[in-house]
């Protein structure tokens, strides 16, 4: 009885839309865009030495693996909702950690801002999951980078701008936003969904799920996707503005040249038109092959750097392209029983570029020259583009009758 005195939106959660996980990946990306230019210089002032830096993000790296891997096994005791409550909580530790400084605090914070992301990745991913219909994939896609597009263009350039009135003052601000973010979240009660309630069943051991994903052929290729992409930008934002510092350019080309690329995702709607008329497969073969004639090209160009930064740039825009496109053979092949696991293993191309791409380019680095880095780049996209072709042709299309998309099967 007493229920009818609850007002009904208290009583029946509102269905979660497209636009809301847009509204998430958009705060999101808030926090994190303010600390990707930010964070380096931070860890680098306080440990004194590159090797230090390197040595402290393979570990956070290896540390958002492990954790990425574990949420799915975690949620099996802890009701999802509380997951991605506590990933918020550790955006706001990494930024208080940063804010007192020191050699100590600001790896520990570096460590808290990827388990962090690590964890509200995986919830995040579930959640659209469960939602969203497969359909509406491509356009959620495409959406939560409309939403992220302002973030990461303005965050990089205003962190920058903000350490140099004070240096605590662009971790203040991320923590804000991350304090914006849990409360967002609360109040779209993304935790009061049936899919998302207490699972009955025993705990999965966190490594079990990873035979199911070795089994399934489209899974690896679509997480290979995701990893190379991921590849590309790590070389984008980390070694091209090395390159312009070397080669005698001005410091700043390269963050100017990371917000101008960030700004492409406010055309990401348009982008996602073009790749539905091409279908999946095509728009995924001509993105992974015109990005490895970009960054190819640019390391061939080294000589001329301005042609070179206009190359990598223009390489940019397809690595934008595979960020609307290139995760959909993989989300499209998830089945519904492991949305939860398969989230998470998708979430690691994150991690696992993390690890493998300073990893690579310090190998590179003791044969050949700093546009070497760019070349084995655009090699690991040529491959992408074969592995692209065995793809179902009509992936992402409607069927004649049914007006459903193709599973890719």
């Amino acid at each position: 009885m007493a229920n009818k005195y609850i007002p009904v939106l208290l009583r029946h959660s509102p269905a979660p839309k497209v636009q809301d996980f847009a509204l998430l990946a958009g705060l999101d990306a808030s926090v994190r865009g303010m600390l990707i230019s930010v964070m380096p210089l931070t860890v680098y002032d306080a440990l004194g030495d590159a090797e230090s830096v390197s040595r402290v993000y393979f570990i956070a790296g290896l540390v958002s693996l492990m954790i990425g891997l574990m949420v799915p096994w975690a949620t099996r005791f802890v009701p999802r909702r509380w997951m991605y409550t506590l990933g918020a909580l550790l955006y706001m530790l990494g930024a208080a950690l940063a804010v007192q400084g020191g050699p100590v605090a600001v790896p520990l914070a570096l460590m808290a801002n990827a388990a962090a992301t690590a964890t509200t990745f995986v919830c995040f991913n579930a959640y659209v999951l469960d939602y969203i219909e497969r359909s509406n994939l491509g356009r959620s896609q495409s959406l939560n980078m409309v939403y992220a597009a302002a973030p990461w263009a303005i965050g990089p350039l205003l962190g920058v701008w903000l350490r140099e009135l004070w240096a605590p003052l662009p971790f203040l601000a991320a923590g804000c936003f991350g304090v914006t973010l849990l409360i967002t979240f609360w109040i779209l009660r993304l935790g009061n969904g049936k899919q998302i309630s207490r699972a009955r069943r025993p705990a999965t051991n966190p490594v079990a799920f990873l035979g199911r994903f070795f089994a399934q052929p489209r899974l690896i290729a679509g997480w290979l996707f995701a990893v190379v992409r991921s590849c590309g930008w790590w070389v984008y934002v980390v070694y091209l503005p090395i390159f312009c510092i070397e080669a005698g350019l001005s410091d700043k080309v390269g963050g100017v040249a990371l917000s101008l690329s960030n700004a492409l995702l406010f055309v990401t709607p348009l982008m996602l038109r073009v790749v539905n008329k091409l279908t999946v497969r095509r728009g995924v073969r001509a993105a992974f092959a015109l990005c490895a004639l970009a960054f190819i090209g640019s390391a061939l160009a080294s000589p001329l750097p301005w042609v070179a930064v206009a190359l990598m740039m223009a390489g940019s825009v397809m690595l934008v392209v595979l960020d609307v496109a290139g995760g959909l053979p993989f989300l499209m092949a998830v089945k519904p029983s492991e949305r939860t696991e398969m989230a998470a293993i998708y979430s690691s191309f994150r991690d696992v570029s993390g690890i493998l791409t300073p990893g690579a380019a310090w190998l590179v680095l003791l044969v050949a020259p700093l546009p070497g880095v760019f070349a084995v780049a655009g090699l690991g996209m040529a491959v992408c583009v074969g592995i692209a072709s065995k793809l179902h042709p009509r992936l992402g299309t409607s069927r004649p009758s049914h007006g459903r998309l193709l599973p890719g099967e």
